[in-house]
């Protein structure tokens, strides 16, 4: 039975592959998303609106695209075996996993804090509530990731 679970720790690796297969995927997306954005600035010559709210989506797919990858590679880090990474990327254990989570997390609700900015037709007070939501979403996850720090 030992040996058992000895060698399960092995199923994380289909867990690390998946993600780093979405992160190539992810990857492609943003370069699609690039595409889009690169075409519509040379369309309209820079005029159109929509630039900024497209630049500010295609960061957001990179983001996600990069964190799949860090999260690929710490599950492998975490059960199967060191890699040579820069130390800045280095997962010694779940907490540090979840902190960069959590993190990611903030920066997305973020970016569509302000893709929601540039919506038309949005009413003020929605953009209000819109905001209180996601900073109320953001300062329980820093209390999460300060408050579990320190257990």
């Amino acid at each position: 039975m030992k040996s058992l679970f000895e060698k399960s720790k092995y199923l994380s690796l289909i867990a690390s592959l998946v993600l780093l297969l979405t992160s190539i995927f992810a990857v492609l997306w943003g370069a699609a998303k690039a595409f889009k954005v690169w075409s519509l600035m040379l369309k309209s010559y820079g005029q159109n609106p929509d630039i900024s709210v497209g630049l500010i989506q295609l960061v957001d797919a990179f983001l996600i695209a990069v964190v799949l990858y860090f999260f690929a590679v710490g599950v492998y880090e975490l059960f199967i075996g060191e890699l040579a990474l820069p130390d800045w990327m280095a997962v010694h254990d779940l907490h540090a996993l979840k902190a960069k989570l959590s993190s990611v997390i903030i920066l997305v609700m973020a970016v569509r804090f302000v893709e929601h900015l540039f919506e038309e037709g949005v009413m003020p007070l929605d953009v209000v509530y819109y905001a209180v939501a996601t900073a109320l979403v953001a300062g329980v996850l820093v209390a999460f990731g300060y408050f579990s720090e320190k257990a």
